[in-house]
């Protein structure tokens, strides 16, 4: 493949430097996952958004979480078909073959896929109408929580914070349509969760299913 080239030389360091460090004074640890295999306690399905670090915000170690990263961090609705499911894949693959006990659907603030989102909704992204667009047609799948909050009185920002949110309320709804996902859920060996970080303040708001709010920790 003549258009792939070497990694930039600011990640062969830190490569380096992580090796000599982290890796050599874990080794035993290392060897152990690729040994036996992982074991992940959950899996989080958070934005693709560079200051999302869901690792560090839960001090998570290696080996401990399962993580699928989209955009906007959603999840679409249990549909099979001949196309290509990534999310569902790995929904699939942490809940029927990992067996994780908790799954959590992390959205953030001033995210840009949401943003994208209400702008086409409200007819001002006309190029992710055109049915070319990945983004758009990723981004229908947050029409539903558009339309409850499309009435809501609030600055452009307040707006923004409810969609963002709403689009961890559609996740977890659309979750439940798959099978083996409600399944695991009727039985007690999977809970699912919804949470809200502010990447500003770092703080993080937990979706309570009884009262339909976020609340902060």
């Amino acid at each position: 493949m003549k258009y792939a080239k070497p990694l930039p030389s600011y990640l062969s360091k830190r490569y380096t430097g992580w090796r000599a460090t982290q890796f050599e004074e874990n080794k035993a640890w290392y060897a152990r996952l690729a040994d036996e295999g992982q074991r992940p306690r959950a899996m989080l399905i958070s934005c693709c958004d560079s200051r999302v670090h869901v690792t560090a915000i839960f001090g998570a170690e290696t080996g401990e979480f399962f993580i699928h990263r989209n955009i906007a961090n959603l999840v679409p609705e249990y549909k099979p078909s001949e196309d290509f499911h990534g999310t569902s894949a790995a929904i699939e693959y942490a809940v029927r073959y990992l067996h994780v006990s908790n799954l959590l659907v992390v959205g953030h603030s001033d995210c840009g896929g949401v943003k994208g989102c209400m702008d086409m909704c409200c007819g001002n992204a006309p190029d992710l109408e055109d049915e070319s667009s990945f983004i758009g047609r990723w981004m229908d799948i947050l029409r539903p929580g558009f339309d409850r909050i499309k009435d809501f009185e609030g600055t452009p920002a307040e707006r923004l914070t409810a969609l963002e949110k709403q689009g961890v309320v559609v996740s977890l709804e659309n979750l439940m349509t798959f099978p083996f996902v409600r399944d695991a859920v009727e039985a007690g060996t999977l809970a699912i969760h919804g949470l809200w970080n502010d990447i500003r303040d770092g703080s993080i708001e937990v979706y309570d299913g009884k009262t339909g709010e976020f609340e902060g920790i």
